[in-house]
């Protein structure tokens, strides 16, 4: 049996994830960041999910996204009911996941076309 790689083109796919580093397509990231289909955000300010403040919210809600993902380290963690109510005030569904469950839902959704964004904190 012959294995190949098949590598989608027309997204920037998440190849693994954990609480201290996601490598998206070739590039392994060790601070928190925001993904998008065509581009990371680097240097993101959140570093605990609890303590998540709606201020930080800004750089994924200028992406325009329908649904974010957030990966909230090695456990799934809820941030403050301020940042869940800052998507859904918005329309903006928002689902929060540990960053492994949050890097394979990531390459479902983008692999569907769909207007996500994934915001990783890492630790």
């Amino acid at each position: 049996m012959e294995l190949t790689l098949d590598r989608p083109e027309d997204f920037l796919f998440v190849r693994r994830a954990d609480a201290h580093a996601v490598t998206v397509v070739d590039r392994e990231l060790t601070a928190s960041f925001i993904l998008a289909r065509d581009r990371v955000v680097e240097a993101w300010s959140a570093d605990d999910i609890t303590a998540l403040t709606p201020q930080q919210l800004v750089p994924i809600l200028e992406l325009k996204p329908d649904v974010v993902l957030l990966g909230s380290g090695v456990h799934q963690r809820f941030p403050s009911q301020a940042v869940l109510a800052a998507f859904l005030q918005r329309g903006i569904g928002v689902e929060v996941m540990d960053n492994a469950a949050a890097a394979r839902t990531w390459n479902v959704l983008a692999g569907e076309h769909r207007n996500v964004v994934a915001a990783f904190i890492l630790v």
